[in-house]
């Protein structure tokens, strides 16, 4: 039984969450340089089965994508060529960074470390997961 895999894809990092192997929560792996994607990738599956990966869709309150989609689909492109046995789908980001900064905060984390916008992306990747899990049961 394999996990479901999100990535708050960004130009600069990319924030990674996985599932429990239930496909029931999800939990921060870490954040990766975009440019270490693909190394992060190889040795992952590797070491774990992936059903699923869940890539953040940015969409602008309007419901149209955002320009940020100009980077994300040629990477999208190149992972399904890559990795076809693997289903990628695109799952809405809208208000995840809000939300993660929000539970950052909650979460009694102090300034400094809200600061860090590599544990905010991370913490986007869990919720863009949980969020699609939920929605999908």
């Amino acid at each position: 039984m394999g996990r479901i895999l999100a990535i708050d894809y960004g130009r600069k990092r990319c924030g990674i969450a996985v599932s429990d192997p239930l496909k029931l929560i999800a939990n921060g792996l870490k954040t990766v340089a975009t440019q270490d994607l693909d190394a992060f990738f190889e040795q992952y599956l590797k070491e774990e089965t992936v059903d699923l990966v869940v890539v953040g869709l940015p969409k602008q309150l309007n419901n149209e994508p955002s320009e940020a989609m100009s980077y994300i689909e040629p990477y999208v492109r190149k992972f399904k060529k890559k990795y076809p046995e693997i289903p990628l789908v695109y799952s809405d980001e809208r208000f995840t960074s809000v939300l993660a900064h929000k539970a950052m905060l909650e979460g009694g984390l102090k300034k400094k470390d809200r600061r860090n916008k590599a544990l905010a992306d991370e913490v986007s990747a869990t919720i863009l997961l949980q969020d699609y899990m939920e929605f999908n049961k």
